[in-house]
């Protein structure tokens, strides 16, 4: 188990408060010390601000681009890897045609887009805007790549520790822990012959790390009088064997993700992060993306693993679509049919789901993925059966949905 990221979420303002971002960069400092001298690796540091269109204005969102090449030069003087600067919002629509410009100034800054949320239901021109940044943003590079430093978001709340889903809100700033946890799965698994004995296995691990995360947390709470968010356990895969959820489907019992069995296997999952006790953030669900994942990569590219599949589960576990690799082709029409049902599963469901699409230039389905990138394993480009939506569901209204069970 490694910790992905400690988040610092605050309001920097515009223009940037530089004395914030070096208390920013102090804090991630010493938590990083701290954390680990505790036994944990730490990936990254990372900040994420209150949504840019708040902290800029509705008048000076034009100035996105600016903020964020500004920031991506700061970063590095104040040791912070990344930063998200929060999603565009649906009352201020300018706020989604700047992204694309704003993610080519920068690699280290994170941007995302509010689709959907339980207040205004699902928001039918956020949609097609979300879509149309994918669409404009897979442009930038010969792989599709920028698109990874973009999610659209569908009833995902604050204090989110991932990328790029990440935001704050409220005047006071705080943290959270984000952590990389799909060996605990495997491990869970791997030597015990029923679903209760590996269960209690995965949540026994996850408490135990969980109070020693926490009892770090809580040093540096006090100190710096910040907030503690809590910890997103979404069992985040990286893509080597032993670090793999795929990997961990098959420990369970499943023939090759993406066959049937791989559903309740999911679920059997996601539920015992539910019955673990830890101060949880974000998501606390599995997170299957597939190019960050060598097995989900490796049942992608055989044709077993789905998009529709991906989807399914998502009823059931995680975060919805994450690092999906599609035709290069693919149409925002086309895109925005598939966001649709990533909003509806959140609302009806009442869970957080985020959609992270990578169109890549000049490749179609079955066509093998090239990225050099070391968190990624390749793939082949997933099919996306989708054409673009028209009558009522192609229009422009707020679909209200309420939550099953309401």
């Amino acid at each position: 188990m490694k910790i992905r990221s400690i988040t610092y979420f605050c309001n920097p303002g515009w223009p940037l408060d530089e004395k914030k971002l070096q208390a920013a960069g102090s804090f991630l400092a010493e938590a990083r010390i701290n954390f680990e001298e505790a036994g944990y690796e730490v990936q990254s540091t990372r900040m994420a601000t209150i949504p840019f269109p708040l902290m800029m204005g509705a008048d000076k969102v034009s100035e996105t681009p600016q903020m964020a090449a500004q920031l991506s030069q700061l970063l590095p003087e104040i040791n912070v890897g990344y930063a998200a600067l929060g999603p565009a919002l649906p009352a201020i629509p300018d706020s989604y045609r700047v992204l694309p410009q704003a993610i080519s100034v920068s690699k280290n800054i994170f941007f995302s887009g509010i689709m959907a949320d339980s207040k205004h239901g699902i928001l039918l021109p956020a949609i097609k805007a979300c879509a149309d940044v994918i669409v404009k943003t897979a442009r930038l590079d010969p792989n599709g790549f920028a698109n990874l430093n973009f999610a659209a978001l569908a009833n995902v709340a604050a204090g989110t520790p991932f990328f790029p889903a990440a935001y704050h809100e409220g005047k006071e700033p705080a943290f959270a822990l984000a952590m990389e946890a799909a060996d605990v799965a495997v491990r869970a698994f791997e030597n015990n012959e029923t679903i209760e004995t590996g269960r209690n296995a995965l949540i026994a691990e996850l408490e135990e790390n969980a109070q020693k995360l926490a009892k770090v947390a809580d040093i540096l709470k006090f100190k710096y009088l910040v907030k503690f968010g809590g910890i997103d356990y979404s069992l985040a895969p990286f893509p080597e064997e032993s670090r793999s959820l795929g990997t961990a489907f098959e420990r369970m019992g499943v023939p090759k993700v993406g066959l049937h069995g791989s559903l309740a296997a999911a679920a059997i999952l996601t539920e015992a992060i539910e019955r673990a006790r830890f101060p949880r953030a974000g998501f606390s669900g599995l997170m299957m993306p597939v190019l960050e994942d060598s097995r989900l990569a490796e049942r992608a590219a055989e044709g077993r693993l789905t998009v529709k599949d991906l989807l399914l589960y998502s009823a059931v576990c995680g975060t919805g679509l994450d690092t999906v690799p599609l035709p290069g082709d693919a149409s925002s029409g086309q895109i925005a049919a598939l966001l649709l049902d990533i909003c509806a599963l959140a609302l009806r469901l009442d869970k957080p789901l985020t959609a992270r699409l990578m169109p890549v230039p000049g490749k179609q389905a079955g066509d093998v993925t090239n990225f050099t990138f070391g968190f990624f394993a390749n793939s082949r480009v997933m099919a996306l059966k989708a054409e673009p939506l028209g009558k009522a569901l192609g229009g422009s209204e707020n679909i209200l949905l309420e939550k099953r069970g309401h």
